[in-house]
């Protein structure tokens, strides 16, 4: 926190870069002090054994197994379903093939089939299917189908996950549901957890980005299947000690912060309206993310602008701004005034662009 000289500490930001952003509350920090921990190494740590069962019960798993982060989840998941010189399909614009550092191939020595993700963030069927290689020596072996949900904050439709599940059963493939922001899904079509997840082998929960936790992932399977996850978390680092601390936050996320996320999406439509009055092109928003349009040649200048309110966003040509927890409908008037100061002339000291 930045102090200025003869002045008071500056408020945090208010933060659109991410949900991952978040600060535990104080009840969060509470939970988290007075969490009974133990080596979770030797499975001796019972706050992290109490959060592995819930959160397999709720979901319908036999087991889970706790990560330091989604991208290590994620990874153990994908080197589980596949051995090495298999492939996995995914979308391009999943996590788990364009923001992981390329991981399954340099770690796990799995090869992606990138295939192109339809508007609404899903793959078709006839695209997924025709990408199954055949039992042949000259090719890789088609091994798991990797969907992601919410993707690009858009959510797959149940449907949807259903007959591509279906379609990869059919064809003896293993299934896995990047489910980072599986509840904000969850929340927008008003379901359970065990029917978001249902024709899944595998799920990775993140803790970290709506819920507001610090840190941690979930992965969720079978027994055999985390048995064998447990290994290549070891492996990847991601053995852990006293870990309790960090999943009492997880289990105070799951308590408290689930029904919530709502807010977050009804804060995330009032943005979106307000930039659209503004007449930006805004995608309207499904959940948590709203994607504007921002002329290229100002972008800069809009960076500087909200910087200097206390607002921090990662612009670009198309900007993504996200709302978690961290922001009060009253926080998103204040970011609505600032980007009305900057795109309405009559009260900016700024030139328009010619």
């Amino acid at each position: 926190m930045l102090i200025t000289s003869g002045s008071k500490a500056k408020s945090p930001p208010i933060d659109l870069r991410s949900d991952t952003v978040t600060r535990p509350s104080p009840p969060m920090r509470a939970a988290m002090s007075a969490a009974e921990v133990g080596d979770d190494v030797y499975g001796d740590d019972a706050t992290v054994n109490r959060l592995q069962n819930v959160a397999a019960e709720r979901f319908g798993f036999a087991d889970a197994l706790f990560f330091p982060t989604g991208t290590q989840s994620n990874l153990a998941a994908l080197m589980t379903h596949c051995d090495r010189g298999d492939e996995y399909l995914v979308g391009q614009e999943a996590h788990t093939y364009k923001y992981e550092g390329g991981g399954a191939a340099v770690l796990g020595s799995i090869q992606p089939q990138p295939l192109e993700n339809d508007s609404d963030g899903s793959i078709a069927l006839d695209r997924i299917a025709y990408a199954i290689k055949p039992a042949d020596i000259h090719f890789a072996r088609t091994r798991l189908l990797a969907l992601e949900n919410t993707i690009g904050g858009r959510v797959l439709p149940l449907a949807y996950q259903s007959a591509a599940t279906q379609l990869a059963r059919t064809h003896h493939l293993g299934t896995h549901l990047d489910g980072a922001r599986l509840f904000n899904a969850i929340i927008k079509l008003n379901v359970n957890e065990t029917s978001a997840v249902a024709g899944f082998d595998s799920v990775s929960l993140c803790l970290s980005k709506g819920l507001g936790a610090p840190a941690g992932s979930l992965l969720l399977g079978s027994r055999d299947f985390v048995d064998k996850a447990r290994r290549w978390r070891k492996v990847l680092g991601g053995g852990l000690r006293q870990a309790g601390i960090l999943a009492a936050a997880g289990l105070y996320a799951l308590e408290h912060n689930v029904q919530r996320l709502a807010e977050d999406h009804a804060n995330a439509n009032t943005l979106a309206d307000g930039l659209t009055r503004l007449g930006l092109h805004v995608e309207p928003p499904q959940t948590n993310m709203v994607y504007v349009v921002i002329p290229s040649e100002r972008a800069g200048a809009l960076q500087q602008h909200l910087i200097a309110r206390n607002i921090l966003a990662s612009i670009s040509p198309r900007t993504r701004l996200v709302t978690h927890l961290d922001l009060s409908a009253a926080k998103i008037s204040l970011t609505l005034k600032a980007f009305k100061e900057f795109f309405d002339v009559k009260h900016s000291n700024l030139a328009p662009p010619i």
